[in-house]
């Protein structure tokens, strides 16, 4: 059973009309993409990923 977690991300857009998100509670954890939709499948993954780093680092 994989563990769910709640992290705030916050989402900006740019000048050049590209969403960005930022997830402050875990280092270097951001992303972008021209669309919310892609946006929000990016930041499960780069949660995800994030959350690995932190693991190997750890151990």
């Amino acid at each position: 059973m994989q563990k769910k977690y709640n992290f705030p991300v916050i989402i900006e857009k740019d000048e050049n009309n590209i969403y960005i998100a930022t997830v402050p509670s875990l280092r270097g954890c951001h992303t972008q993409a021209k669309s919310l939709s892609t946006l929000y499948k990016r930041i499960e993954e780069v949660v995800s990923l994030c959350l690995e780093v932190e693991r190997t680092v750890l151990i």
